[in-house]
Formats: C-alpha cells, structure tokens, sequence
C-alpha cells in the first residue's frame, strides 16, 4: 500500500500543532505579514519546539533570500516552500530544501516544475486573487494526465477536504496532500476538524 504523506498548513497556535502531529507529517507556517494566516517568527519558534517529530515549514512569498533564511535559522525550520516567482538561482541560495509551488493555469509547464532545484514541487489553484491558500480546487481531471507525468516527488493542494481528498489522491497519485482552508472555522484552525481531515487520509 502506498502512504500519502500529509501537510497541514497555516497554522497558528499550539493546540493545532499539537492536532497536526496526531497523524499528520509536515506543518507549515505563513512567514510573509502580507497573508491572514501570517503568525510571527516567535510564535513559529515556540511552536516548532512543541511538534519535534514535525517537519517544519516556512512558507514565503517573494521575500529578500537573507530574511528568508534567517528566519528559517531562528525558528528552527526543517524546510523553506517558495510561493512566488523565486528563480531558480534564489531556490540555490536557501539554507534548508526547498519546496517551490507551482500554479496550474493555461501557463503551467511541466518542463519548469521539472528543472526547478527542489527537492518537492507543489502543485497549487491559480488565483487572481491570491498566491496560494484560496481554498479553490484547480481542474483535477484536465491536470492530471500532465501532473502525473512528473518525476520529481509532488504535493497537490488546492481546496482540499475530508469529503474529496479521496479523488486527488486516486487522480494524481501524489507524494502528499497539502490542505489548509478546509479546517477552519472562521478563520481559525479547528483541532477537531484537523483530527477528522487526518482521520479521512489516513483510510
């Protein structure tokens, strides 16, 4: 049986770090203040100490590399996922592995998801509105015919709850599942709904 890793991201407090590593295998923290689900370095720091057994990850945003990776320094940080429009010399100059997510749109090119220095790509809604995090699910059947002709290890994200987190991994076939939106209630991560997310991919 293939295991589907998970990544639960956004998170911002202790008790839904504490629910994340009841079962899941990365947890990702918001480290650009421009994004609602942003927490503050110290506060990443205190929670990154409290799930040792966690990979940590720090999610930015087109931010300058030597704040990225004092950040990632400071926190204690396992990973840096780059959400922008970082090149691939920017990617080379992180202090952790990197994670580099890709929207899929009409100028999604599988070649360049490919040759990027990472050692995971994620595979993320395009969104006018937003670099990432915007709960909406890309087009899953018309992807995955490309998505899955990577070599490179991959995450899929991008509206994914307990309900069709089935569907993305029988269509994709991916290293993990990264969710974020489908566990909040009102904005917040709800331990419980954590657990039930956990709960549905884990069977």
């Amino acid at each position: 049986m293939v295991v589907i890793k998970l990544k639960i991201c956004g998170i911002r407090d202790i008790e839904a770090a504490k629910a994340v590593a009841d079962g899941a295998d990365y947890i990702g923290f918001i480290m650009d203040a421009r994004f609602r689900r942003y927490i503050s370095p110290e506060q990443v720091k205190e929670i990154c100490s409290s799930v040792p057994d966690l990979i940590k990850v720090g999610v930015f945003v087109d931010q300058p590399i030597d704040e990225v990776n004092r950040l990632a320094e400071f926190c204690g940080l396992d990973m840096i996922q780059l959400h922008g429009h970082e090149p691939a010399e920017y990617a080379l100059s992180c202090n952790r592995p990197v994670i580099k997510a890709f929207r899929y749109g009409d100028d999604f090119l599988l070649e360049a998801a490919e040759a990027y220095p990472a050692e995971l790509v994620l595979i993320d809604s395009y969104s006018r509105n937003t670099v990432g995090g915007s709960g909406v699910s890309f087009a899953w059947r018309t992807a995955a015919e490309k998505i899955c002709k990577l070599k490179k290890r991959y995450i899929i994200a991008g509206g994914i709850n307990s309900q069709n987190v089935r569907e993305a991994i029988e269509l994709f076939h991916p290293y993990a599942i990264d969710a974020s939106g489908s566990m909040e209630i009102e904005g917040n991560k709800s331990p419980k709904l954590i657990k039930e997310f956990i709960k549905a991919v884990k069977q």
